[in-house]
């Protein structure tokens, strides 16, 4: 790394305000992961329809990314990271309210607003791609994801400590509804949170001189080889986790064991997630994206089958931890091969596309996991071997699409 490529003082202050939004802001993860099926299944009608709350909170996540990356483009980064915790607040708010009169149409309202959180939260990795050094960015990348490991600590010790708590309101005497008490956690988490912000220090991007080259369009992008297949192995990566995270407090409760037994897999499975990212960045600076990223899918595929095998505490545990890991390699993988693609003119429209793409694959792995979970074969392990079996055509998708761009030899766009 040349004296040019070391980090600034203003790009380590804004490393470590983003690391802090990781570890607090991000703690509502693990909450809404161990408790959206749980509170579904308690306000459906129908069980199949558990998950459907995580799955319109990355709905929202997903239709919000296009727009949501526009907005950063033309007011920066820091004003789109304060509408994401307003829509985190707000959507919790909501939630809170229709545990407390059982409405499970509200709480799908609540959880598709939610998403307007989760995706700036996504943004944080571009946030600290974008205002870093070139030679810096895999590390700074790393090290804001990095700051998931206090979120997954957080994250299942406010589970564990609000659960099934009575709320007290000034003037309202409200019964112990389960889960309204951690929901109505995350409405003070995000207003409280929102102030890391003001320790952002990131431009606002210069609007385009007329005459000058603003990149390439969206469609081209995406006939990019580089682009393609980083966009395939993020989606890939979040879709495997996401369908097996959303349906592991189901099935782990549905195995006979504890709620508190599934928040402290969760936070195994979250600390899996980003304990790696201390090493990521340096390992692909020596060895590449793509042979971590098909590091990541063999660990993946490695989750798979150690679920498939059994259904005891140690397997759970096992499983999670394999697909935490294989998650993070993957999908700082594909964040950081994309970033080698595409130019800084195309930065925004780049991220969002990717982004769009990400959450909707992960809509659909939502959606299903509920589905396989509650819905096939009749009792937990059949569901969760169902869920388990499904990865097998989405790890041959992002393996193949992997082995496609090493065999075309695609070259590297210039980068800023």
């Amino acid at each position: 790394m040349t004296a040019a490529d070391r980090p600034s003082a203003k790009t380590k202050r804004n490393i470590a305000a983003l690391i802090a939004a990781q570890a607090i802001l991000g703690a509502q993860m693990p909450v809404y992961f161990v408790l959206g099926g749980l509170s579904g299944k308690m306000l459906a009608s129908n069980p199949c329809w558990a998950t459907l709350p995580i799955s319109l909170i990355v709905l929202g996540s997903m239709i919000s990314a296009p727009p949501l990356a526009a907005f950063m483009g033309r007011f920066g980064r820091r004003a789109g990271f304060f509408l994401g915790t307003f829509g985190g607040a707000f959507g919790a708010l909501l939630c809170t309210i229709a545990l407390y009169s059982g409405s499970f149409a509200l709480f799908l309202i609540g959880s598709f607003i939610t998403g307007l959180y989760f995706c700036a939260h996504g943004f944080y990795r571009f946030a600290a791609s974008d205002s870093s050094e070139p030679a810096f960015r895999p590390k700074a990348i790393s090290w804001v994801m990095a700051g998931g490991l206090i979120s997954a600590i957080l994250g299942p010790f406010i589970v564990r400590q609000t659960g099934g708590a009575a709320v007290s309101l000034p003037g309202l005497d409200l019964p112990p509804v389960p889960f309204a008490a951690a929901y109505l956690s995350m409405v003070v988490l995000n207003v409280l949170g929102s102030a890391i912000f003001l320790f952002l220090d990131i431009p606002k991007p210069k609007p385009p001189k007329a005459g000058t080259d603003a990149g390439r369009s969206r469609w081209e992008l995406l006939k990019s080889p580089g682009i393609l297949v980083a966009m395939i192995v993020s989606m890939v990566a979040y879709a495997l986790m996401n369908l097996v995270m959303t349906s592991t407090p189901l099935a782990v409760v549905g195995c006979g064991f504890t709620p508190d037994d599934a928040a402290n897999i969760v936070s195994a499975h979250v600390l899996a997630m980003y304990v790696p990212s201390f090493f990521t960045g340096p390992l692909i600076a020596r060895f590449g994206t793509r042979l971590i990223i098909a590091t990541g899918l063999v660990l993946l595929a490695g989750a798979g089958i150690v679920g498939l095998s059994g259904v005891d505490l140690g397997n759970f545990y096992l499983a999670l931890v394999l697909l935490g890991i294989g998650w993070n390699f993957g999908f700082i993988g594909g964040t950081t091969m994309l970033a080698q693609y595409h130019t800084p003119e195309e930065a925004t429209r780049a991220q969002g596309m990717n982004d769009f793409a990400v959450f909707g694959m992960v809509t659909l792995a939502s959606l299903s996991s509920g589905i396989l979970m509650n819905c096939s074969g009749g009792d937990p392990v059949s569901g969760w071997t169902a869920v388990n079996i499904a990865m097998v055509p989405l790890l041959m998708l992002a393996g193949g699409a992997l082995i496609w761009l090493t065999l075309a030899g695609a070259r590297r766009a210039p980068t800023a």
